[in-house]
């Protein structure tokens, strides 16, 4: 055998185990070990036996074949990311908007040249990965050519044995690229169906509100704060890399409120997302319906819906948003009815940011505080104030982790520039998958002590809290596969009050007393608050 055809039959065993690679590979990293790729796959006898045909018709079977195969390896990498950001599968239809958020990040990273540039190298790659794939199968279509009778004749044996191991159960035997495929078609079709559910869901009548003059009659006067505490999910009292320092500070907490005279109640609620995408959390709890896909977000967004912040506007709140990560233009931010909105610009932050996060959350809190509770034409008018607060400071890389200051010293918040610049780098941290899990716990800590000493030097009387977490984290975090549990989706609740009348509504909640949840108090879908809120807290219509 000559060198140039010793070559290229190295070339062609080469390009038959990389058809068989890709057919068989799993769309989870975590799959992906040595057992899973001792697999046969049907897929590729099939493809085999289409590519026997000579001529025109071969080429045009190539090129389709080509193509799935490219989509595979597109979604499968696609998969792999989302399984490990967001705990799920690639969504064709509604994941299409990370894509614009990720120039978006780009572009505030590296500028528009070259975010452009990594859109234009990302398209170049979706080629590349499109013509590999058609030289791939012309590699084996050769081969199989130079004798179409052996090669049918030994294709059809294939399928013959594969059929034999497919039917004993074996598990050598693999659907598994073509089941891959019918996933994402069937997600397609299901997201089109879903859409249309949901539409016609916005288009009823909201009849759970009251009138006006009932509207939240039990929290009249009172400020209403409804706090969001980033990636703080049900792992830090399941899991025991956390729960050992997270529950006793819950538990430590319960008590110094209760020497201000606070009480708390507790429980979990069911997020839609989980790992990101927080604006899900926020919409589907302020709207009361299941939010869990960016085009439901959409249609959220552009409908007539009354948001919780709405009907407490109508019931005579002044209503205000305090978003200290929103850096662009929000158009969201009118449907949800806010008289004003503090984004990372108007809030008078003059401190350096923790990498990603624009601020420390008692920064956040003190700033609203000053802004709005403390504002003497607030305080004279006697204008209840409802807010929604979304603290930050535990999100990703959590790297600085903020501590906290005495509140008075909090100023323009120059005095966190010594903070925002202390500790290791994000790239430092995110070497050891165990130094992530435990900056994650102190930032948690940080969140939660923050919230308890807000409460305990601002509170009184007419202060109302409702803090939740918006999702769990990421699995990186959370240890989850991508299976996930029952519970992978709970994130705690909490209910802060002085006054004994509020806590005495939410009796029949059943919520634990205190700050730390019992592991069997109740669980509800974070699309019920809304209407459990309204319900509880409102006169019945006469």
């Amino acid at each position: 055998m000559s060198v140039s055809r010793y070559c290229s039959a190295i070339v062609s065993v080469f390009a038959l185990l990389l058809v068989i690679f890709t057919l068989i590979i799993p769309n989870r990293l975590t799959d992906i070990h040595f057992s899973s790729l001792l697999v046969f796959p049907l897929e590729l006898l099939l493809v085999g036996l289409l590519l026997l045909p000579p001529g025109r018709i071969g080429l045009v079977v190539r090129w389709v074949m080509a193509a799935l195969l490219a989509l595979g390896v597109i979604f499968k990498c696609a998969d792999m990311a989302t399984f490990k950001v967001f705990a799920r599968p690639f969504n064709p239809v509604f994941d299409g908007y990370l894509f614009a958020n990720g120039m978006n990040l780009l572009n505030g990273a590296i500028g528009k040249a070259g975010a452009l540039l990594v859109a234009v190298l990302l398209a170049l790659l979706v080629l590349a990965i499109i013509a590999g794939a058609f030289w791939v199968l012309g590699r084996a279509q050769g081969v199989l050519c130079v004798s179409v009778r052996k090669s049918a004749t030994l294709l059809v044996g294939g399928l013959a044995l594969w059929s034999v191991l497919f039917f004993v159960e074996s598990p050598r035997a693999s659907v598994a690229f073509y089941q891959h495929l019918a996933a994402h078609a069937r997600d397609i079709l299901v997201t089109a169906a879903d859409i249309k559910s949901f539409n016609a869901q916005l288009a009823k009548v909201d009849a759970v509100a009251p009138t006006d003059a009932n509207l939240f009659a039990l929290l009249r006067s009172k400020n209403v704060l409804v706090i969001f505490v980033e990636s703080y999910g049900r792992t830090v009292l399941d899991n025991p890399e956390f729960a050992p320092q997270i529950s006793p500070l819950l538990e430590r907490t319960t008590g110094e409120l209760a020497e201000k005279g606070f009480t708390a109640r507790s429980g979990f609620l069911t997020s839609p997302t989980v790992g990101g995408l927080s604006w899900l959390a926020h919409g589907t709890a302020m709207s009361g319906l299941w939010i869990d896909n960016q085009i439901r977000y959409n249609s959220l967004m552009i409908s007539e819906r009354p948001s919780l912040n709405r009907l407490f506007n109508k019931a005579g709140w002044r209503t205000v948003a305090v978003m200290p990560a929103i850096t662009m233009d929000w158009p969201e931010g009118n449907y949800y009815g806010y008289e004003h909105i503090y984004d990372a610009y108007n809030l008078g932050y003059q401190g350096k940011p923790f990498n990603w996060v624009t601020m420390p959350d008692q920064f956040t809190l003190a700033a609203f505080h000053a802004r709005e509770l403390a504002k003497p034409a607030i305080k004279l008018a006697h204008t209840p104030v409802m807010a929604e607060i979304a603290l930050i400071s535990s999100h990703a890389p959590w790297t600085p982790v903020p501590q906290l200051i005495d509140w008075h010293s909090v100023g323009d918040g120059s005095v966190f520039n010594e903070q925002a610049i202390s500790g290791d780098s994000p790239e430092e941290v995110w070497k050891d998958s165990v130094r992530i899990r435990l900056q994650f716990r102190l930032s948690i800590e940080y969140a939660l002590q923050t919230i308890a000493s807000y409460v305990m030097n601002y509170g009184d009387d007419n202060l109302v809290l409702l803090v939740l977490g918006d999702h769990q984290p990421a699995p990186i975090v959370t240890g989850d596969s991508g299976h996930l549990t029952s519970s992978a989706r709970d994130v705690p609740i909490h209910l802060i009050a002085r006054d004994p009348k509020v806590i005495d509504a939410v009796a029949h909640w059943q919520w634990t007393p205190g700050m730390l949840p019992a592991a069997d108090a109740p669980v509800w879908r974070m699309d019920e608050l809304r209407n459990r809120l309204i319900e509880t807290f409102s006169l019945p219509a006469h």
